[in-house]
């Protein structure tokens, strides 16, 4: 059965759509939330592609579309400039035009790099998320969020540009690694973490890859249906929306100590909320018993509860982070489990 949340920002509403089977069904979708587009350029990558990409290229092609599909390096590297050229240079030469779209087929780094060339080639256009990741499905598909990394560090030049739509099949799960899987839990520990008690109660309870995917529609609806909340609430990540980064802060700072390559962004982001969690017990914020908790959960699903780092690294990245304000941070802390705070304090005391 298939389950829909409306994001109805205003003039730029969309649907998520969470449908077993729905990967083959992409082309009626895309059909009915692109009625001008004639071309669609597919942006996928070295692991996606073998996998889905003929079947969303059958799917787009039946429903009158003429479909491109490129394909990238598989990785974090590829969200970077020189990707993001070719894949502008792929679109002109494919002839695309601004009635036409993107559509991004993939995981995360994907997911940002494809919304990211949507939103700057001809001044803007349309773009479909087409989610195959865990981490992709519950948090960076929806959103608007758009990006590629700098030397300089991760998200660094991007864009809010909202998809048209997007569209989600948990059956594509079944073909993760066991590592991209954990991956994504560490997003999904982060909602119950910071709104739902319930459901880090459920995400204890079901203990592992198995217990998940039998409520894999649950888990990805519930995620999603508090970003869209949050977002609706405060699209431009002013306010309220920084409350999804809890753990990311500090985990940037793993990732960047690992130059991108040690840790992945869920590990980072799983060893990152333990801290937080930690930090904030001892600055009286969070309730004796919540780190414990959290740790507990994220080891459940074989993430790391710590990370070595430097301080040297944790200036680099606190120095970095878009929810900085001169000598001020916002840190998100927890005031008990499935409820956030957003906590100021100068960077010198985060260090």
């Amino acid at each position: 059965m298939s389950k829909i949340l409306t994001v109805d920002l205003p003039g730029r509403a969309y649907d998520i759509e969470i449908e077993r089977g729905l990967l083959d069904r992409v082309g009626e979708r895309c059909k009915a939330v692109l009625p001008r587009a004639k071309a669609l350029f597919v942006v996928t990558d070295s692991t996606v592609g073998p996998l889905y990409g003929q079947r969303v290229l059958d799917s787009l092609e039946k429903a009158g579309f003429c479909a491109v599909l490129h394909t990238v390096p598989a990785g974090e590297e590829s969200k970077c400039v020189e990707r993001l050229q070719e894949l502008w240079e792929a679109m002109m030469a494919a002839r695309l035009t601004r009635t036409d779209a993107v559509v991004a087929l993939g995981g995360g780094v994907v997911g940002d790099l494809a919304g990211f060339s949507a939103a700057t080639v001809l001044r803007g256009v349309d773009y479909i998320q087409i989610p195959t990741t865990l981490l992709a499905q519950v948090d960076s598909s929806v959103g608007g969020k758009v990006a590629i990394d700098l030397h300089a560090g991760k998200n660094l030049a991007g864009a809010f540009w909202q998809p048209k739509g997007v569209l989600i099949d948990p059956e594509v799960l079944t073909t993760l690694t066991d590592r991209t899987f954990s991956d994504g839990m560490a997003e999904v520990i982060k909602y119950g973490c910071i709104r739902d008690r319930a459901f880090f109660d459920k995400l204890a309870a079901w203990g592992g890859r198995a217990g998940v995917m039998e409520h894999i529609e649950e888990v990805i609806h519930t995620c999603c249906d508090i970003k869209r909340k949050v977002v609706l609430n405060d699209e431009r990540d002013t306010g309220e929306r920084m409350v999804l980064n809890f753990g990311h802060t500090l985990g940037h700072a793993y990732e960047k100590a690992g130059h991108y390559e040690t840790w992945t962004h869920g590990q980072a982001v799983a060893a990152g909320m333990c801290l937080a969690a930690r930090l904030g017990a001892a600055l009286g914020v969070t309730p004796a018993g919540v780190p414990e908790r959290v740790e507990a959960l994220v080891s459940a699903f074989g993430l790391p509860t710590r990370i070595p780092c430097t301080q040297a690294d944790y200036a680099a990245a606190v120095g970095l982070d878009k929810k900085g304000t001169g000598e001020q941070i916002t840190l998100v802390l927890l005031e008990d489990l499935g409820r956030a705070v957003l906590h100021r304090m100068s960077k010198r005391e985060l260090l």
